[in-house]
């Protein structure tokens, strides 16, 4: 969850869009999307700036560790860089509908590179204080309140529909095998040199997507349409996902998993610091366990061919589990294996999660949709990260682990519940001309009238 995890209007989805229909029938291959040239160039350059981000991710929770010696400051350095999102996500859709895309992110990923610079002068010149640290959180906040709806809304158009699922699981394959490097440089680059020269690399990374955005070939990219500037398109939005359960259940679920389950910043130096009694290099060992589950899950994703929510539902239950048995683990190299495990559900979760979304949603609505999904899932950071510190510094770091793994196991059980008693929903597909409309109806209207033919009702897919 670095810096770089909407909304709609109408309850059923609009019959002309054709994303959702071809998006049931990828190319095939785990790395299928890879055959688009520019997608190749986006995910060259994600991989450099990714690797970058991870050693910056490290290097700031150790620096602010080691500046005030408290898990609650984490928390807070934490909170203030998802604060943004939390205030200001539904204007970053907003932006992402409205813009061209690929220009906001040449626009962005710039910005977050003179972050990564900036923190890297005050550390480097012997002048970092903890509010530095803060301010710097907090301004890459805001940018990625317009990098992350933006980022997500545009690989539908590098690829197509018919290879977003593929793409988006690749993009979260792509962040994890950043995630198993970029710790242990940092771990290493602390130990040895400081903190610094971690900010420095992140920094100087960006230039690799920079380069890749201004090599694509925009004539190869799909068309889609930007909505026009208007008044009301944030209450729009919010009505639209408001009659649309497909998108409500994921969305609510992925809030709590992130508001309480994904503050492994605060977890994991806590443990290192206080159960362990380690060093930053342990900190970045037990990230790079995480990231190699977390790249697991990742690939199985994009093998997989559809998103259920079933799925979702069951990999949100077991992530909270594995949080519990991680807390109470008696041995470092039991607490260590468990972090895979974590890592694989928990990247699961995010991919399955943003994915479905995005499929069952409007093309013109998009931006707004993944803004809406980001800042639940990531903007309750702020809410959840000084709750869960304070829990940990009073309490301790595994009462802090066990806590975030209760309320992740009771949001899935609650949720998996009520889809249970209310029926669940199907996803259907209706390929008839003048149609062509994929939606989630209740499982009863999902077995078809008497009207429909026998092939129409095969169509209907997996259990939601």
């Amino acid at each position: 969850m670095s810096s770089g995890p909407g909304a709609d209007s109408a309850p059923a989805p609009n019959t002309h869009d054709d994303a959702r229909t071809t998006s049931l029938k990828p190319k095939g291959g785990t790395f299928s999307s890879l055959k688009v040239r520019n997608y190749r160039l986006f995910a060259t350059g994600q991989v450099v700036s990714n690797t970058g981000t991870w050693m910056q991710r490290i290097a700031q929770d150790w620096l602010v560790l080691s500046l005030t010696g408290s898990s609650a400051a984490v928390g807070i350095t934490t909170a203030l860089q998802f604060l943004p999102m939390l205030l200001f996500g539904l204007y970053g859709g907003v932006i992402a509908d409205r813009y061209p895309k690929r220009r906001l992110l040449l626009i962005t990923q710039l910005a977050m590179g003179l972050t990564g610079l900036a923190l890297a002068v005050l550390t480097l010149s012997g002048h970092v204080q903890v509010w530095h640290v803060y301010l710097t959180a907090f301004a890459l906040g805001l940018v990625t309140v317009v990098d992350n709806p933006v980022r997500q809304a545009f690989v539908v158009e590098m690829v197509g529909p018919a290879d977003l699922r593929n793409a988006v699981s690749l993009n979260s394959a792509n962040f994890q095998s950043a995630r198993l490097v970029g710790p242990a440089i940092a771990g290493v680059l602390i130990t040895a040199v400081g903190s610094g020269w971690a900010f420095l690399l992140n920094g100087l990374s960006y230039a690799a997507p920079l380069a890749g955005l201004l090599m694509m070939r925009t004539s190869e990219l799909h068309k889609v349409d930007q909505a026009p500037r208007g008044k009301g398109q944030l209450r729009e939005g919010l009505r639209y996902v408001a009659g649309r359960p497909d998108l409500i259940w994921p969305i609510v679920l992925v809030g709590f998993i992130g508001t309480f389950g994904f503050n492994f910043p605060i977890w994991l130096t806590a443990f290192v610091n206080d159960v362990f009694h380690a060093g930053a290099g342990t900190y970045g060992l037990l990230n790079t366990l995480m990231a190699a589950g977390s790249l697991i899950g990742a690939l199985l994703a994009a093998r997989r061919g559809t998103s259920r929510l079933r799925l979702l539902v069951g990999a949100a239950a077991l992530f909270g589990l594995l949080e519990i048995t991680a807390a109470l683990a008696p041995t470092f190299w039991v607490f260590a294996a468990l972090l895979v495990p974590i890592g694989m559900f928990g990247l699961t979760i995010n991919v399955t999660a943003n994915s479905s979304v995005q499929l069952a949603t409007d093309q013109a609505m998009r931006g707004r949709v993944m803004s809406l999904f980001m800042m639940v899932f990531m903007g309750g950071t702020p809410l959840g990260a000084p709750l869960v510190g304070w829990v940990t510094d009073v309490y301790g770091a595994r009462v802090g682990f066990l806590a975030g793994g209760v309320v992740s196991l009771l949001a899935a059980s609650a949720i998996g519940f009520t889809l249970a008693r209310v029926g669940g929903l199907r996803l259907r597909v209706d390929l008839r001309r003048g149609h062509r409309r994929v939606e989630f109806v209740p499982r009863e209207s999902a077995r078809g009238s008497a009207g429909e033919s026998a092939t129409q009702r095969e169509e209907l897919a997996a259990t939601a």
